[in-house]
């Protein structure tokens, strides 16, 4: 993979106010990915977006690393029951379209 596929966690954490040790805390929690390369570790640019997520709800509101698990949880529960509905959505509009 090329560097410019990742993101080195002091300039996010620069950016995002926040200090180092936090990323690092989410990470030991298995919320965020981080990749070490040589003695730098790099947060992966396709993870930057749930990464902002995860860190706006840990400094913003103040939710620890347990509460944000459940919370993206409950996030992926609700996607994929909304993906469920238009399935079975899709589903009742055949057969209704063939009553007609």
């Amino acid at each position: 993979m090329e560097m410019q596929e990742y993101i080195p966690i002091d300039l996010f954490c620069k950016q995002h106010g926040i200090e180092v040790t936090v990323i690092s805390s989410l990470h030991e929690y298995g919320l965020i990915e981080l990749i070490q390369i040589d003695e730098s570790e790099y947060l992966l640019n396709k993870q930057l977006a749930d990464a902002e997520k995860i860190v706006r709800l840990y400094s913003d509101l103040n939710i620890n690393p347990e509460g944000i698990d459940v919370i993206l949880n409950l996030l992926q529960t609700i996607k994929e029951m909304q993906s469920q509905i238009g399935f079975f959505k899709n589903r009742l509009n055949i057969y209704e379209e063939s009553d007609i």
